[in-house]
């Protein structure tokens, strides 16, 4: 079995419940209050800042050319693109800098991104890898499930379009380059390795449901 096939097992679970999340649900059905939805993006924000750090580090660790262009390209895509603050939800929802400045960082963000920024500077490759799997990979995951569900959430004035994104045929190559990668680079590795990268997705997997609590409960 490869290792992000092991990796999304031993957090089945987990990943489950994403699905039945009400802040997920409420994209999916368009129930979502906007002011849930606006205090996720300015998380969000703050998150794109250190998870495209961690793609820098990851690239200064990757052991060929190849590994750390996927690597730079990412964190060039979040920074000119995800965290510009006139595009995408930010300019939907009119955030201007001050919404972003006057709003601080949740501690439950805070201490994810803490944990992966260790991960980052302490950790091999495929152990970022790991890492940034599992936030980029369930967003996919939990976007064509909303689909699989109901079918016309794509079709939302508001929420279809972070649906639409996170289900593009685009967004998931870029997921599969990833797994890829992931696999390739802990091919053959000893179990007592595996079990250390997998402790890192499980809990970032955590991070990730403790993430969409944040927002929902706004705290």
């Amino acid at each position: 079995m490869k290792t992000t096939d092991r990796l999304l097992a031993a957090t089945a679970e987990i990943w489950e419940g994403y699905h039945k999340h009400p802040f997920v649900k409420g994209i999916c059905d368009g129930t979502l209050d906007r002011e849930k939805f606006k205090y996720y993006i300015i998380q969000d924000y703050f998150y794109l800042i250190d998870y495209a750090r961690v793609f820098a580090l990851a690239a200064a660790k990757s052991p060929g050319p190849e590994e750390m262009k996927v690597f730079v390209d990412s964190a060039k895509f979040i920074l000119d693109n995800e965290m510009n603050i006139h595009d995408g939800y930010m300019g939907k929802l009119k955030l201007k800098d001050s919404d972003l400045t006057d709003t601080p960082m949740s501690p439950d963000n805070s201490s994810y991104v803490a944990y992966m920024l260790r991960v980052a500077y302490e950790e091999t490759a495929p152990a970022i890898c790991a890492s940034i799997l599992a936030c980029a990979y369930s967003y996919e995951v939990i976007a064509k499930a909303m689909i699989k569900e109901n079918p016309d959430c794509v079709n939302h004035e508001f929420y279809g379009d972070w649906i639409r994104g996170y289900a593009s045929e685009e967004y998931a190559e870029d997921n599969r380059v990833l797994i890829e990668m992931t696999d390739a680079l802990t091919e053959g590795i000893s179990e007592k390795d595996y079990e250390h990268i997998e402790k890192i997705f499980v809990d970032c997997s955590r991070f990730e449901a403790a993430f969409w609590d944040m927002a929902w409960e706004m705290r």
